[in-house]
């Protein structure tokens, strides 16, 4: 009886080891409209966007930074987690600040295509204001002529720390170029188009 309930235990402990993965995974929720890149930095391609309130599955975290690997669509990119949150404990927090409890670290590895290229990175200049997280959200349509003016005006683009998003602040040095016939000035930063209030330096609008 005995070798029989030991052969029990054992297949319902199996079971069990086979029903719970190695490690859970954490999901994040975007705080607003979020870039994800190829490689953690405002330097890397974007190649989509996790919509405000959009979830992914965070992959880990590379030491001392705040980017992020996330897996998204059944892709594995890079996201900035200042503007990710989690759900830890019942509690809902941003992820960057506390990037230890939500994610393991993990390191870049370029893919096989880029290593060996010998382009130096675009330099970062400076750093964004990052958007508060109690901020509204911004709702502003600009017209076509805005857009069309922008997209066929490229200006030097400028590479700062952190992730441009809506809301985000620019920094005084960071030179912005006049929509003619329009309240906004533009530039682009980390190599997207954004609309900037000249007043406040404050981004309304990203052309992605």
């Amino acid at each position: 009886m005995q070798f029989k309930n030991t052969i029990f235990i054992a297949a319902m402990t199996a079971a069990a080891a086979l029903s719970v993965p190695a490690s859970a995974a954490t999901l994040v929720s975007a705080m607003t409209p979020l870039n994800i890149r190829t490689g953690p930095g405002p330097q890397y391609g974007i190649v989509g966007a996790i919509p405000d309130r959009g979830q992914a599955v965070i992959l880990g975290c590379i030491q001392g930074s705040l980017w992020c690997e996330v897996s998204y669509n059944g892709r594995r990119d890079w996201v900035y987690s200042q503007y990710l949150t989690a759900s830890l404990s019942g509690r809902s927090m941003i992820v960057a600040e506390h990037l230890n409890d939500v994610a393991p670290a993990v390191r870049y590895r370029a893919p096989v295509d880029v290593v060996g290229r010998t382009a130096p990175p675009p330099a970062i200049t400076g750093t964004l204001v990052v958007r508060p997280a109690t901020a509204e959200p911004l709702v502003i349509t600009p017209p076509p002529t805005v857009r069309n003016y922008v997209v066929s005006h490229p200006v030097a683009p400028v590479y700062l720390n952190g992730e441009v998003v809506e809301g985000a602040g620019l920094p005084d040095d960071v030179a912005l170029a006049p929509v003619p016939d329009s309240d906004y000035d533009y530039a682009y930063v980390n190599n997207v188009p954004v609309l900037v209030e000249p007043s406040t330096r404050r981004v309304e609008y990203m052309y992605r």
